[in-house]
């Protein structure tokens, strides 16, 4: 018989349980009422999956070419060192030693707790928009299972007289030819396929009068999207998009069924296969004519860039994206772990391996860039690009002047849906266990409640596939993850290191893994990652301009929602420090209660509540014994912040 009892505070619950310990072994689970993974390799690789995501291919190999090529990396493991990681590992040593989700975590001082609504918020606004890109990332996988890419050639409807497809410079003839089914103008496609100085020359200027685009752009922009002039045209849902959402959220809520239990078998596959995809993509690249020419071009040092702030202010930006602190996924994971797990180990080695993995695609994706550059005869800087436009227009244009196209199409694709479903794993599970550990009777009926959310979601995203959508994509990410991640993470250290106390917080980890952070951690925790964050934050402040998509710049009230989405998430931090304030009596005994941790503070799990959490142990007993808790709590023990 299983009997459930809350503490008078309210805080937490005590499983009573008549017939079985905590940590029955039938069982395997140290927690048995959160669960842990079955093994640790799902958490490592659930991890690694969350981190390396859709930026380290789209977004850093772009920053590495604008900011200096191979100089790049020397401030990238600057930042890394002292930012990025300081970071990753205070939150999944945070989330293991209190073993709950992103609110339950802050028992630790309550005056804090917004920062948990905070990631909850910006976890659930990344999760409306990511899994759009998932769903246009189905769209293309099925769209490559043909004999030619439909994105190949100029010869279809959707195409316009401005269509110009790039032929091999090796094939006797120009660099572009217009290839639409429009009448007369076939007749500029004759005239380029020429080799008489005058003509060619005639051919560029024609083509520059025209604007041309690739047939992969027109395939984006007047297929896939039908993408209306602005945002204020929103047009009608694209439903076959609609519908690769709809398989998109239908994937999310089966991984995500059975929680960490199927969540963590799926990583298997989702978190090694687009490694196998990209050693596959490198190694087809390099026999690529120009592919080493493109190669040359993302490593070639510019020294003097280095001197310039806004190189500094990227390769910050970028590990704190990439590494995905402050989103609360991290807490959310490690929570799953056993109480002694080695997570020092943990955080080293998932860092590590996702920053070496944006390195790494930074081969990949310049060994194409190259050869495209090659085929159209220009220098690889002109086709270079990055976000979507790298992901479904550049490398599928690549792609489609290989031999064999498709196959390496689908190998693409399902390697970009491979790394968004990871990433969405994690911030989906993020949102759930963050509102199941506040109401924990929602825990019973949890596949019912996911279901919910993923519907909700759904409906939310449905914005994002009209024909005006990708304005709408752009302006979420645009704003609901940049400067708010870094105020979240600035207050969190604060609470854990200056108020808490960074002898308190480094005593919990002791308990945990049998020693204490070296002076290396104590260092950047106290004064050199709050200070960088500081830095990212003024360095987005000078560098803010108005929110732009390709050569559209958004009206006022648009950007006015952005800064909507902004503060709706910071604004959780004061109103969760006003709310627990009111529920206290008197200015200084409130202060003194909401800013020190809870009574029940400490170990989830009664065999782990040793050394100077021994009284929990104890009240649990009583709880259990006689319905009620003992408010006692050994204050002797826990040590004073040192300001």
């Amino acid at each position: 018989m299983t009997e459930e009892k809350k503490f008078p505070n309210g805080s937490g619950v005590v499983v009573c349980d008549e017939s079985s310990s905590v940590s029955d072994a039938s069982s395997g689970d140290e927690n048995k009422e959160r669960g842990n993974w079955s093994g640790k390799l799902d958490f490592i690789l659930s991890c690694i999956g969350y981190a390396v995501g859709l930026g380290n291919v789209w977004r850093f190999p772009f920053l590495a070419y604008r900011n200096g090529g191979g100089v790049f990396l020397i401030p990238y493991i600057i930042m890394l060192t002292f930012a990025g990681l300081p970071l990753f590992f205070l939150e999944m040593a945070f989330g293991q030693f209190a073993s709950q989700g992103v609110t339950g975590v802050w028992r630790i001082s309550p005056f804090f707790k917004g920062c948990g609504y905070a990631m909850m918020v910006i976890s659930g606004l990344v999760c409306i928009y990511y899994n759009v890109i998932i769903a246009w990332s189905l769209f293309y996988l099925f769209a490559s299972f043909t004999s030619e890419l439909p994105w190949a050639t100029c010869d279809h409807y959707w195409n316009t007289p401005a269509c110009a497809q790039r032929r091999s410079s090796e094939t006797n003839s120009t660099m572009m030819e217009n290839s639409t089914m429009m009448g007369n103008s076939t007749m500029m496609g004759r005239i380029c396929n020429m080799t008489v100085p005058s003509l060619m020359a005639n051919c560029t200027n024609m083509t520059k009068m025209l604007k041309t685009k690739s047939p992969s752009e027109e395939y984006w922009e007047n297929y896939v999207l039908q993408q209306s002039p602005s945002i204020e045209e929103n047009g009608t849902i694209r439903w076959q998009l609609a519908l690769c959402l709809l398989l998109a959220w239908i994937i999310v809520f089966l991984c995500l069924i059975r929680g960490i239990k199927s969540s963590g078998k799926v990583v298997y596959v989702t978190a090694t296969f687009p490694y196998v995809v990209l050693v596959i993509l490198l190694v087809r690249g390099c026999t690529l004519p120009g592919a080493i020419d493109g190669i040359l071009f993302y490593l070639t040092p510019q020294w003097e860039k280095l001197g310039t702030a806004k190189v500094w202010g990227d390769a910050a930006t970028q590990i704190f994206y990439s590494l995905g602190v402050a989103f609360g996924a991290l807490h959310t994971m490690s929570s799953y772990n056993r109480f002694h797990n080695n997570c020092y180990r943990d955080a080293l080695i998932v860092a590590i391996i996702n920053c070496s993995t944006s390195v790494f695609a930074g081969f990949v994706i310049f060994s194409v860039i190259g050869f495209m550059a090659h085929e159209a005869g220009v220098k690889p800087e002109d086709a270079v690009q990055s976000g979507p436009g790298l992901a479904f227009i550049a490398y599928p244009q690549g792609i489609a002047m290989m031999p064999i196209a498709p196959l390496w199409s689908i190998l693409f694709f399902l390697m970009l849906l491979t790394l968004g479903l990871d990433s969405q794993f994690a911030m989906m599970d993020t949102v759930i266990s963050g509102v199941v550990d506040q109401f924990p009777k929602i825990r019973r009926k949890q596949t019912l409640f996911t279901g919910i959310m993923c519907i909700i979601f759904f409906l939310i995203g449905l914005s994002c596939v009209t024909e005006g959508g990708i304005y709408w994509f752009n302006l979420i990410d645009w704003y609901c993850a940049s400067q708010s991640l870094m105020i979240v993470g600035l207050f969190e250290i604060v609470a854990i290191v200056w108020v808490y106390g960074y002898d308190n917080f480094a005593e919990d980890i002791k308990l945990m893994l049998g020693f204490k952070p070296n002076i290396f951690w104590k260092v950047c925790w106290y004064f050199l990652t709050p200070a960088l964050i500081l830095f990212i934050l003024i360095f987005m402040s000078i560098n803010y301009t108005r929110i732009y998509y390709n050569d559209y710049v958004y009206p006022a009230w648009a950007e006015a929602l952005g800064w909507m989405m902004v503060v709706a998430s910071v604004i959780q931090i004061p109103l969760w420090m006003i709310i627990n304030y009111c529920r206290k009596v008197g200015f200084i005994e409130s202060m003194k209660k909401v800013l020190v941790h809870t009574d029940d503070w400490g170990p989830a799990v009664e065999i782990n509540q040793t050394g100077r959490y021994e009284h929990l142990r104890k009240n649990n007993a009583m709880v259990c014994d006689n319905g009620y808790m003992n408010q006692g709590f050994q204050s002797d023990k826990i040590f004073t912040t040192k300001m």
